[in-house]
């Protein structure tokens, strides 16, 4: 058996990438130009059918800058998953509207859909489900939630390069949709997002509020940002997004395998139409989690995660409190466990030893 320590990470950077950088340090053009554009244009062609997608310098800043687009501001609420990562809501929060939190369902960690129609109310104004983990949301039941009440949808699809439901890309059935372009993605540009958008006048603006308000230099039509993305990051992305395709066929082969052989916890579930592209391969210990995580790491060299201990409507920052019992019960029980292009079989047989054994002693 393999010995040394398995993340439960592992960011694959190589020579391409590094030669890809280089060839724009000896260009001298290092901020926003060509480079970017190609990126964004081959993100559309590999990942979006085609939609229009804007770089911005983070995954934050492209759902802020995507909800103000969308006309987001003071009075209005969006409803949001509470079981993610605090970006989602921040970026409400950021546009000063208010972040309503819903429930999600746990079968596959994203919003139940019974919970969010029972918050839509007058000031609704958006629904941002989250692709949490790599598994699409249903797209189908929000898109045609958002039709029937006049209100728009927006795609977290930070976790979801690749991801499709029923058929369909996500990113692509939002008003606009945001893949993070972070190391631990499952593609990056070492730090950034994409936004992607079919409509043109919410496209336009978003490049607006990404360049201080400026298509034309000194020519400021509205108040903006610098978010841009440089040329040194988009030459990075480039580079991944010729291998995230790969890297996923094996994400997925390594998760049918762990699923295949673990016992004693809850694998996660794929639902019909959906296909998953495990950025996380999240199980539930149910019960001790922590002390299973711990001996993971102190008894058999293998890292994990919690994605995410503590909802965000019980944050300091939002410190509010709804009842939502399957945010909590995720919570106290959800450890992702490793599952990047970089394991070999020995890495899995091993995570899989690991897992049997701490879940037959009831760690």
């Amino acid at each position: 058996m393999s010995t040394g320590f398995i993340p439960a990470a592992k960011p694959i950077v190589g020579d391409e990438e590094r030669a890809a950088v280089d060839a724009v340090l000896v260009s001298g053009m290092l901020a926003q130009g060509a480079e970017v554009a190609e990126f964004e244009k081959e993100f559309s062609d590999v990942l979006l059918d085609g939609r229009g997608a804007v770089a911005v310098n983070s995954g934050t800043a492209g759902l802020h800058l995507g909800l103000l687009a969308a006309g987001i501001g003071p009075g209005d609420e969006v409803i949001v998953p509470s079981f993610t990562f605090a970006a989602t809501a921040n970026s409400v929060a950021l546009t000063g509207a208010t972040p309503v939190f819903a429930d999600v369902e746990l079968d596959h960690y994203c919003l139940d859909v019974d919970h969010v129609t029972s918050l839509i109310t007058e000031r609704t104004r958006g629904i941002m489900p989250v692709h949490l983990y790599g598994h699409p949301a249903n797209l189908s039941a929000y898109r045609q939630l958002a039709d029937e009440r006049g209100i728009q949808l927006f795609e977290d699809a930070a976790q979801a390069h690749g991801a499709s439901f029923e058929g369909r890309q996500v990113g692509t059935f939002g008003d606009f949709a945001m893949f993070s372009l972070y190391p631990t993605k499952n593609m990056t540009s070492g730090e950034g997002g994409m936004v992607s958008t079919g409509d043109a006048g919410l496209e336009r603006r978003l490049r607006l509020l990404r360049n201080q308000g400026m298509e034309r230099q000194y020519e400021n039509e509205l108040v903006g940002f610098n978010a841009r993305m440089t040329n040194l990051h988009a030459a990075i992305g480039r580079v991944q997004l010729t291998k995230v395709g790969g890297w996923t066929a094996q994400r997925q082969a390594n998760a049918a395998f762990l699923t295949d052989h673990i016992e004693g916890v809850v694998p996660p579930a794929v639902a019909r139409g959906a296909v998953h592209v495990y950025h996380q391969y999240t199980i539930r210990v149910e019960g001790d989690r922590d002390g299973f995580a711990a001996a993971l790491k102190n008894e058999y060299d293998i890292g994990s995660g919690v994605y995410y201990p503590i909802p965000n409507h019980r944050l300091p920052s939002f410190n509010r409190t709804e009842d939502l019992p399957n945010t909590e019960t995720a919570a106290r029980e959800v450890l992702s466990l490793p599952v990047h292009p970089s394991l070999d079989a020995e890495d899995l047989d091993r995570i899989v030893t690991a897992v049997n054994a701490l879940a037959k002693a009831g760690a």
